[in-house]
Protein backbone atom coordinates (compact mmCIF):
# COMPACT_ATOMS: atom_id res chain seq x y z
CA UNK A 1 0.00 0.00 0.00
CA UNK A 2 1.29 3.40 -0.73
CA UNK A 3 1.61 6.04 1.64
CA UNK A 4 -0.90 8.21 -0.29
CA UNK A 5 -3.21 5.45 -0.28
CA UNK A 6 -2.76 4.77 3.35
CA UNK A 7 -2.90 8.84 4.30
CA UNK A 8 -6.30 8.64 2.71
CA UNK A 9 -7.30 5.89 4.79
CA UNK A 10 -6.31 7.29 8.17
CA UNK A 11 -7.53 11.07 7.23
CA UNK A 12 -10.89 8.84 6.21
CA UNK A 13 -11.18 6.88 9.45
CA UNK A 14 -9.62 9.83 11.73
CA UNK A 15 -10.67 12.93 10.51
CA UNK A 16 -9.22 16.03 11.87
CA UNK A 17 -12.17 18.95 12.46
CA UNK A 18 -9.97 22.28 11.83
CA UNK A 19 -11.17 26.10 11.98
CA UNK A 20 -10.49 29.66 10.96
CA UNK A 21 -8.92 32.11 13.26
CA UNK A 22 -9.92 35.43 13.12
CA UNK A 23 -6.96 38.01 14.80
CA UNK A 24 -7.45 41.43 12.31
CA UNK A 25 -9.33 42.86 14.31
CA UNK A 26 -8.26 42.06 18.29
CA UNK A 27 -5.96 39.53 19.15
CA UNK A 28 -6.15 40.26 22.73
CA UNK A 29 -5.53 37.40 25.19
CA UNK A 30 -3.37 35.55 22.54
CA UNK A 31 0.29 34.40 22.96
CA UNK A 32 2.34 32.69 19.69
CA UNK A 33 4.30 29.80 20.70
CA UNK A 34 7.13 28.82 19.02
CA UNK A 35 8.13 25.11 19.01
CA UNK A 36 12.06 24.66 18.30
CA UNK A 37 12.17 26.11 14.49
CA UNK A 38 16.12 25.94 14.69
CA UNK A 39 18.51 25.17 12.59
CA UNK A 40 19.12 21.65 13.95
CA UNK A 41 15.51 20.98 13.23
CA UNK A 42 14.58 22.87 10.09
CA UNK A 43 17.36 24.24 8.00
CA UNK A 44 18.51 22.00 5.25
CA UNK A 45 21.45 20.58 6.35
CA UNK A 46 21.60 21.77 9.91
CA UNK A 47 22.32 18.76 11.40
CA UNK A 48 21.80 15.03 11.88
CA UNK A 49 17.76 15.84 12.59
CA UNK A 50 17.81 18.70 9.68
CA UNK A 51 16.19 17.67 6.16
CA UNK A 52 18.82 17.12 3.82
CA UNK A 53 17.00 18.82 1.24
CA UNK A 54 14.25 21.21 0.57
CA UNK A 55 10.84 20.34 2.54
CA UNK A 56 7.91 22.25 1.11
CA UNK A 57 6.16 21.29 4.49
CA UNK A 58 8.95 22.94 6.17
CA UNK A 59 9.75 25.37 4.31
CA UNK A 60 5.79 26.60 4.66
CA UNK A 61 5.94 26.02 8.35
CA UNK A 62 8.74 28.78 8.91
CA UNK A 63 7.09 30.84 6.51
CA UNK A 64 3.92 30.79 8.36
CA UNK A 65 5.25 31.06 11.29
CA UNK A 66 7.27 34.70 10.75
CA UNK A 67 4.09 35.65 9.02
CA UNK A 68 2.50 35.29 12.67
CA UNK A 69 5.42 36.46 14.80
CA UNK A 70 5.36 39.57 12.48
CA UNK A 71 1.76 40.10 13.44
CA UNK A 72 1.90 39.14 16.87
CA UNK A 73 4.58 41.32 17.58
CA UNK A 74 3.36 44.13 15.87
CA UNK A 75 -0.06 44.40 17.83
CA UNK A 76 2.52 43.91 21.01
CA UNK A 77 1.05 40.80 21.50
CA UNK A 78 3.32 38.19 23.14
CA UNK A 79 5.83 35.15 21.64
CA UNK A 80 7.86 32.33 23.03
CA UNK A 81 10.09 30.58 21.39
CA UNK A 82 11.63 27.57 22.09
CA UNK A 83 15.69 26.23 21.01
CA UNK A 84 16.28 22.78 21.78
CA UNK A 85 19.17 23.08 23.42
CA UNK A 86 22.14 20.02 24.68
CA UNK A 87 25.09 19.92 26.20
CA UNK A 88 27.67 18.59 24.33
CA UNK A 89 28.03 14.93 24.52
CA UNK A 90 24.51 14.69 26.50
CA UNK A 91 21.78 14.00 23.44
CA UNK A 92 18.64 12.72 24.65
CA UNK A 93 17.77 9.10 23.95
CA UNK A 94 16.67 7.58 21.45
CA UNK A 95 17.87 10.51 19.08
CA UNK A 96 21.28 10.80 17.92
CA UNK A 97 23.72 14.63 18.98
CA UNK A 98 21.50 17.33 18.01
CA UNK A 99 21.28 21.10 18.60
CA UNK A 100 24.46 21.01 20.88
CA UNK A 101 25.51 23.90 22.16
CA UNK A 102 27.89 26.62 20.06
CA UNK A 103 27.13 24.11 17.00
CA UNK A 104 24.58 27.28 15.87
CA UNK A 105 22.03 24.33 15.71
CA UNK A 106 20.11 25.10 18.48
CA UNK A 107 19.74 28.75 17.01
CA UNK A 108 16.68 30.10 15.48
CA UNK A 109 16.61 29.30 11.57
CA UNK A 110 17.50 32.69 9.47
CA UNK A 111 13.72 33.66 8.84
CA UNK A 112 13.09 33.94 12.70
CA UNK A 113 16.28 35.31 14.13
CA UNK A 114 14.74 38.91 14.30
CA UNK A 115 13.05 37.77 16.94
CA UNK A 116 16.01 37.40 19.69
CA UNK A 117 16.14 40.84 19.57
CA UNK A 118 12.19 41.57 19.61
CA UNK A 119 11.26 42.61 23.29
CA UNK A 120 8.19 41.12 22.70
CA UNK A 121 9.77 37.91 22.32
CA UNK A 122 10.87 35.40 25.23
CA UNK A 123 13.27 32.58 24.38
CA UNK A 124 13.28 29.58 26.38
CA UNK A 125 16.28 27.25 25.57
CA UNK A 126 14.60 23.52 26.65
CA UNK A 127 17.19 20.31 27.18
CA UNK A 128 14.79 17.93 26.39
CA UNK A 129 11.67 16.97 24.30
CA UNK A 130 8.78 18.08 26.10
CA UNK A 131 9.22 21.98 25.93
CA UNK A 132 6.86 22.32 29.23
CA UNK A 133 9.09 20.11 31.49
CA UNK A 134 11.92 21.10 29.64
CA UNK A 135 10.56 25.04 31.10
CA UNK A 136 11.53 24.02 34.83
CA UNK A 137 14.36 26.65 36.10
CA UNK A 138 16.53 25.81 38.72
CA UNK A 139 14.35 27.79 41.23
CA UNK A 140 11.36 25.44 40.29
CA UNK A 141 9.56 27.75 38.41
CA UNK A 142 8.52 27.12 35.40
CA UNK A 143 9.18 30.03 32.21
CA UNK A 144 5.71 28.96 30.29
CA UNK A 145 3.73 29.24 33.33
CA UNK A 146 5.11 32.52 34.35
CA UNK A 147 5.06 33.55 30.47
CA UNK A 148 1.22 33.15 30.26
CA UNK A 149 0.39 34.41 33.90
CA UNK A 150 2.32 37.45 33.49
CA UNK A 151 0.65 38.45 29.64
CA UNK A 152 -2.78 37.54 31.30
CA UNK A 153 -3.30 35.16 28.42
CA UNK A 154 -6.26 33.34 28.08
CA UNK A 155 -5.67 31.80 25.06
CA UNK A 156 -2.02 30.39 23.21
CA UNK A 157 -1.47 29.68 19.69
CA UNK A 158 1.19 26.69 18.74
CA UNK A 159 3.59 26.13 16.10
CA UNK A 160 6.38 24.39 15.63
CA UNK A 161 8.76 20.91 14.66
CA UNK A 162 8.27 18.07 15.23
CA UNK A 163 4.51 17.95 14.97
CA UNK A 164 4.18 14.50 16.66
CA UNK A 165 6.85 14.91 19.08
CA UNK A 166 8.23 18.03 20.43
CA UNK A 167 5.08 20.00 19.43
CA UNK A 168 2.63 17.41 20.67
CA UNK A 169 4.14 16.17 23.61
CA UNK A 170 4.11 20.02 24.95
CA UNK A 171 0.69 20.58 23.85
CA UNK A 172 -0.72 17.56 25.72
CA UNK A 173 1.45 18.37 29.06
CA UNK A 174 0.04 22.50 28.55
CA UNK A 175 -3.54 20.93 28.35
CA UNK A 176 -3.24 18.50 31.68
CA UNK A 177 -1.58 21.56 33.64
CA UNK A 178 -4.70 23.78 32.24
CA UNK A 179 -6.96 21.26 33.47
CA UNK A 180 -5.07 20.91 36.47
CA UNK A 181 -5.31 24.22 37.44
CA UNK A 182 -2.12 25.18 37.27
CA UNK A 183 -2.58 27.70 34.48
CA UNK A 184 -5.39 30.24 35.91
CA UNK A 185 -6.98 31.69 33.19
CA UNK A 186 -5.76 29.63 30.39
CA UNK A 187 -8.93 28.96 28.54
CA UNK A 188 -7.54 27.50 24.38
CA UNK A 189 -4.73 25.64 22.96
CA UNK A 190 -4.90 26.09 19.49
CA UNK A 191 -2.53 24.66 16.74
CA UNK A 192 -2.38 25.66 13.56
CA UNK A 193 -1.83 22.95 11.16
CA UNK A 194 0.19 24.93 7.99
CA UNK A 195 2.58 26.15 11.20
CA UNK A 196 3.80 22.67 11.98
CA UNK A 197 5.96 20.26 10.40
CA UNK A 198 7.42 17.01 11.18
CA UNK A 199 10.63 14.90 8.90
CA UNK A 200 10.00 12.68 6.23
CA UNK A 201 12.03 9.15 6.69
CA UNK A 202 10.13 6.51 4.49
CA UNK A 203 10.49 2.56 5.04
CA UNK A 204 12.94 2.66 1.62
CA UNK A 205 15.01 4.82 2.71
CA UNK A 206 15.37 3.36 6.22
CA UNK A 207 16.01 -0.04 4.97
CA UNK A 208 18.65 1.76 2.21
CA UNK A 209 20.30 3.20 5.24
CA UNK A 210 20.26 -0.11 7.29
CA UNK A 211 17.87 1.27 10.06
CA UNK A 212 15.52 -1.10 12.16
CA UNK A 213 12.32 -1.15 9.85
CA UNK A 214 10.55 0.40 13.57
CA UNK A 215 12.23 3.81 12.60
CA UNK A 216 10.07 4.53 9.33
CA UNK A 217 8.11 7.97 9.86
CA UNK A 218 6.30 9.14 6.57
CA UNK A 219 5.92 12.75 6.81
CA UNK A 220 2.24 12.95 6.15
CA UNK A 221 0.93 10.35 8.01
CA UNK A 222 3.15 11.24 10.76
CA UNK A 223 1.82 15.12 10.61
CA UNK A 224 -1.69 14.12 10.68
CA UNK A 225 -1.22 11.31 13.24
CA UNK A 226 -0.01 14.24 15.74
CA UNK A 227 -2.76 16.80 14.80
CA UNK A 228 -5.42 14.06 15.53
CA UNK A 229 -3.69 13.17 19.19
CA UNK A 230 -3.83 16.89 20.07
CA UNK A 231 -7.39 17.31 18.98
CA UNK A 232 -8.72 14.08 20.74
CA UNK A 233 -7.05 15.61 24.18
CA UNK A 234 -8.58 18.91 23.44
CA UNK A 235 -6.51 21.31 21.37
CA UNK A 236 -8.15 23.09 18.27
CA UNK A 237 -6.85 22.58 15.48
CA UNK A 238 -6.73 25.81 12.72
CA UNK A 239 -6.43 25.31 8.63
CA UNK A 240 -6.04 29.22 8.30
CA UNK A 241 -5.16 32.48 10.70
CA UNK A 242 -6.45 36.18 9.51
CA UNK A 243 -4.24 38.34 10.93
Amino acid sequence: MSVETMLQDISESMPLSKTELDLSSNGQGYGLIIVDEVNGFATVGGGNLAPQAPNEQVSVMVSETNRLAGAFTKQEMPVLAFLDTHEPGKAEPPYPPHCELGTGEEELVPELKWLENEPRATMVRKDCINGFIGAYQPDGSNAVIDWVKENNLSNVLVVGICTDICVMDFVLTLLSARNHGMLTGLKEVLVYDKGCSTYDLPRSVVEDIGLPESASHPQEITHHMGLYFMASRGAQLLNSINL
